[in-house]
This record gives C-alpha cells, sequence and structure tokens, in this order.
C-alpha cells in the first residue's frame, strides 16, 4: 500500500512493527539512529516516516527537523510517554501525527492510512487552470493546489495544506478543534486537540507576515479558529 521508513532503535519493536506492517502491504525499511534514517530516506524516498523520539545519538527530535526541512514526507512519530510536553515539542519539530507506546499495530496502521489518504487527496487536479483565491497576499489554488505568498510559493506539508484548505473554505466560519481534527486527521479524540495547535502554529509560521499577529488564520479563544476576520 505505501512505502514505509520506520526509525526505531529498540530492536524488538522495530521488528514487530516491520512484520506487522508488512502484513498490512506495505513496503518497509527500518533505521536504528536518527543518522541511518536520513541516510535511508535519501536513498529510498518513502511515503511516509514511523520516527521514534527517543533515539540514540541525533534524537527523534533533530531527525524530525532534518527530515522535515529536507521535504514535505508525512511523519508520524512513536513515543514512550504520553508527556505533553514530548509530544507538542515532536508536533512543533514537523510531525504530522504521533502514536503512543505500546504501539498496537492496527492503530498505527489506521494513522498511515489517514495521512496518506490526506496526501493522495491533495493531488492537483488535471486540466484546471483557476487562478485560485486571493487573500491579501496569499493566492489558493485549489484546483492545482499550488499555494503562494507575495508570488512566492509556499511549501506546505499534505497535512498544513488540508488543514488550509479547511479553514479557507469558508472564510469567517468558526471551526472547533474538534471538527478541525475530524476534517484533517480522520480522527475527533478530543485530547488530540494539540495536533490542531501546532500545526496551525506551523501553518502560521509559513503564510503569515508576522506569526505572533496573524491575519489569516484567527483564534476564536476558547473555541477554536477561523480563516480570515469575521
Amino acid at each position: 500500500m505505501a512505502s514505509v521508513l520506520v526509525i526505531e532503535d529498540d530492536a524488538s519493536v522495530r521488528e514487530g512493527l516491520e512484520l506487522a506492517l508488512r502484513r498490512q502491504a506495505h513496503t518497509v525499511h527500518t533505521a536504528e539512529s536518527g543518522e541511518l534514517g536520513l541516510e535511508k530516506l535519501r536513498v529510498f524516498q518513502p511515503d511516509i516516516v514511523v520516527l521514534d523520539l527517543m533515539l540514540p545519538g541525533i534524537d527523534g527530535f533533530e531527525t524530525c527537523r532534518r527530515i522535515r526541512s529536507a521535504g514535505e514526507v508525512p511523519i508520524i512519530m512513536l513515543t514512550a510517554r504520553s508527556d505533553d510536553f514530548d509530544i507538542v515539542a515532536g508536533l512543533e519539530a514537523g510531525a504530522d501525527d504521533y502514536v503512543t507506546k505500546p504501539i498496537e499495530p492496527r492503530v498505527l496502521d489506521a494513522r498511515i492510512r489517514a495521512v496518506l489518504r490526506r496526501a493522495v487527496s491533495e493531488k492537483p487536479a488535471n486540466g484546471d487552470d483557476a487562478a485560485g483565491e486571493r487573500h491579501g497576499g496569499l493566492v489558493i489554488d485549489r484546483a492545482g493546489l499550488v499555494v503562494t505568498k507575495n508570488g512566492e510559493p509556499v511549501s506546505l506539508t499534505p497535512t498544513e495544506l488540508k488543514l488550509l484548505l479547511e479553514l479557507s473554505r469558508t472564510p469567517g466560519q468558526v471551526y472547533s478543534r474538534q471538527q478541525i481534527l475530524s476534517a484533517v486527521w480522520d480522527h475527533d479524540y478530543l485530547g488530540d486537540s494539540r495536533l490542531v495547535d501546532a500545526c496551525v502554529q506551523r501553518l502560521r509560521a509559513k503564510i503569515e507576515d508576522v506569526p505572533a499577529k496573524p491575519e489569516h488564520v484567527q483564534t476564536v479563544r476558547g473555541f477554536g479558529y477561523r480563516f480570515g476576520r469575521s
């Protein structure tokens, strides 16, 4: 179904994930360190990376940042803790989703498929030359799935693009975090609202002139977000 790179230092966990994902028809490559994972990323160019945060040498956070700086391949991080600090730090480093240990293979497979559906659904449509929607210096071409800011292309991950498309579909409408989770991540467990907040921060860093004073993705305190001012 997909080419998956698993970066995990624990041999038993790594081998178990490889076996489970192969049973789900995925092609799997593995690495036991961040350094080796970055090398295999360049060689195999996987569809998605499953990344443990607690790695020797280059830790998972730095590995995530390096993967993200090199491209927009989706990343699901693995963490042995449900500690908010680790999860938020991983999301802010560029991860698209997370799964906590002990890992339930069916849950991981479901998260992988959800992230990949996001990427497939955002592939450009053929033969449509729509000029795009203009919001100040930001232009969103829904047909070509191209976003530009002041005439320059903006590089977005599939998750960031999906979030922007959902929010900008109806400017001024307020979306709760749970509504956004359901629309963008395909799961709506309210405890995962940090996924939304971290992705909003990353999106603002790319599309806003002053991320701390956003013009496009507005916070509605105590509820959620909207695109543009009411």
